[in-house]
């Protein structure tokens, strides 16, 4: 009945499905889920678009990417510039001359640096860091690492800084500019009028959508309705668990509707103590600059562990879960009728602007056969 069976409506399943219908080719869209767009799924309380999975700001500097959501639906002007909350005082993100004035009052770039140096000369005796906490002492010294780093990364990942490898920090970048610019990209924004829930409603326009369908329950009769498949679905769950189960961190979201026109004057503010429980706080109407509603709507973004039932959000990047998805990925690779994609297939985490790149790559391959 189908040329493709697409296992899951997220970005890169919508990225296919509307690429192929592009080239005439017929698709059925299945999720679990009641609603499409994966993660990027908005919902729209008090006229605020409210990012239901955790924020999600796109942002890229591949132009043919930009120009292609756009096509799609209108982008708004929002700029990310997070602050970290730390102990009641409230430093600007990214690490910035904004940063090193509220951290030591430092007013110039060469005394920033300078400042900088002298931290880290505290730890140069470190040649060969042997952890994360470590390799960011080394990297920015005890003044920055301990207020903006340590207690963030630890919340997020479940463990002490000295149980991560050192490797998830290659380096820090330093602007020795005021700019609270988060992203370097030069394209930013947010879609307008629907959020992304318009962005993939524009991309499966011409798919067939099931919601609420479970792919496991019915694996078989789905895929005798299609001529291949592309699953987006976790690839260890895909071959039964057969070489170990893949690990994750999950994260939960507390979403609060408040009597106020204005909670935190901010899109985005990272708690970064250790004893704070959740790891940031999203006001939602900031997405959208000028927004003027009586109400607001937050969330708490609370790190969580990952089991069966809860969303699998980071893949953790040490040796043996390297090891496990290799095995998969072998498999997945000699497929004849299966295409793998998305984050939770690659085993990977991706930006937006990747997964869609990743997918028109795929759909080149696919269709030009």
């Amino acid at each position: 009945m189908y040329d493709y069976l697409i296992v899951g409506s997220g970005l890169f399943g919508a990225v296919f499905a509307h690429e192929a219908a592009k080239a005439g080719k017929s698709c059925l869209v299945i999720d679990k889920r009641q609603h499409t767009g994966g993660n990027l799924h908005c919902q729209l309380i008090d006229n605020i678009w409210v990012h239901q999975y955790g924020a999600h700001i796109f942002h890229t500097s591949n132009r043919q990417v930009w120009q292609y959501v756009n096509q799609l639906t209108e982008f708004n002007n929002f700029v990310n510039s997070p602050l970290a909350s730390y102990q009641g005082k409230l430093y600007h993100l990214p690490f910035n001359m904004n940063t090193f004035y509220e951290l030591w009052g430092v007013r110039t770039p060469a005394e920033a640096q300078a400042k900088i140096d002298e931290q880290r000369s505290e730890f140069a005796h470190i040649t060969q860091p042997a952890n994360l906490e470590e390799q960011a002492l080394t990297l920015c010294g005890r003044d920055i690492y301990e207020r903006l780093i340590k207690g963030y990364t630890e919340k997020q990942w479940g463990c002490a800084a000295t149980q991560l490898p050192a490797f998830i920090i290659k380096r820090l970048p330093f602007r020795f500019t005021f700019d609270n610019n988060y992203f370097n990209d030069r394209y930013q924004g947010i879609p307008e009028g629907g959020g992304y829930n318009a962005l993939i409603n524009a991309l499966l326009a011409k798919a067939d959508v099931r919601l609420g369908t479970d792919y496991f329950a019915h694996r078989d009769e789905l895929h005798a309705q299609a001529r291949c498949t592309l699953y987006t679905g976790c690839i260890d769950e895909f071959y039964n668990y057969c070489h170990g189960h893949l690990d994750y961190r999950s994260l939960r979201f507390e979403h609060k509707r408040l009597n106020t026109p204005d909670f935190q004057g901010n899109a985005v503010v990272n708690y970064t103590e250790r004893q704070v429980p959740y790891t940031r706080v999203i006001e939602h109407k900031h997405f959208a600059p000028g927004s003027q509603q009586p109400t607001t709507v937050v969330t708490y973004e609370h790190p969580d562990s990952f089991a069966p039932g809860k969303e699998p959000y980071y893949p953790v990047n040490d040796a043996r879960n390297a090891a496990i998805y290799a095995r998969y990925a072998a498999m997945a690779d000699a497929e004849l009728d299966v295409l793998f994609g998305g984050r939770l297939a690659r085993y990977t985490y991706a930006d937006m602007d990747d997964t869609i790149m990743a997918a028109l790559e795929l759909c080149k391959k696919e269709f030009q056969q």
